[in-house]
């Protein structure tokens, strides 16, 4: 591996460990605040990335899909476990705890944006690193925030969609949970297979995160000072 391909890998080891992380821990918060404390007794409820990382899907999985040159980047930590019988309010609290994971990285590209300006008065190689760290930061929190905020099985989206359906339609809808990760690697995966053996470009998850991501960085973007 050459040092350019070293120094790409090293702007994006804090934004990927982060945001994953993080985002395992904002719904562990969230469940604790609001009467589950499951995740809390097993030191969930962390800012520390070591209790929150899978080896595959924080660390194999994203490292993959970087050196194929894969335009998405996708992972997953360990899920934080909530006993949603214990929220005060189960149907209410488990929507609030679905979206507190999109929230924390909406709130790190948010932070990320900020701290652009700070990158702007170091000195130049320091400047280079940080600054493109932290813009890495920004898309790949905004991108998680809506990949996860989708309404596909076992997404948090779709936590938030159930919670809001009316209650026989929502049992129909949950049956699909048990399907879990595969229902997403295949909604990701399985058309660009196909496309590329037709000749075309078929990317549904693209499609539905182009607009909203744009939409999200151009309301961050005057935040990073830069034009």
């Amino acid at each position: 591996m050459s040092s350019i391909d070293l120094y790409e890998v090293s702007l994006w080891i804090l934004p990927v460990l982060l945001a994953i992380t993080l985002h395992e821990a904002a719904h562990g918060f969230a469940a604790w605040r609001l009467g589950d404390d499951t995740a809390y007794r097993l030191g969930r409820v962390s800012a520390n990335p070591l209790r929150h990382i899978d080896p595959i899907g924080t660390v194999l999985l994203p490292g993959m899909l970087f050196l194929s040159g894969s335009s998405f980047l996708f992972g997953y930590a360990k899920p934080v476990p909530v006993q949603f019988r214990n929220l005060r309010q189960p149907r209410r609290d488990s929507i609030l705890v679905a979206a507190a994971g999109p929230a924390a990285n909406l709130l790190i590209a948010l932070a990320s944006a900020i701290l652009v300006n700070a990158a702007l008065i170091l000195p130049d190689e320091a400047r280079g690193w940080l600054g493109n760290t932290l813009l890495n930061s920004i898309k790949l929190n905004l991108s998680l925030a809506v990949f996860n905020l989708l309404p596909i099985p076992p997404l948090d989206g779709s936590r938030v969609l159930l919670g809001l359906l009316p209650k026989p339609i929502a049992e129909v809808y949950g049956r699909l949970f048990r399907y879990g990760l595969l229902l997403v690697l295949g909604i990701i995966f399985l058309p660009r297979l196909i496309g590329r053996n037709l000749g075309v470009n078929v990317d549904i998850i693209g499609w539905m995160m182009h607009r909203p991501v744009q939409y999200l960085w151009q309301l961050l973007l005057p935040l990073t000072g830069l034009h």
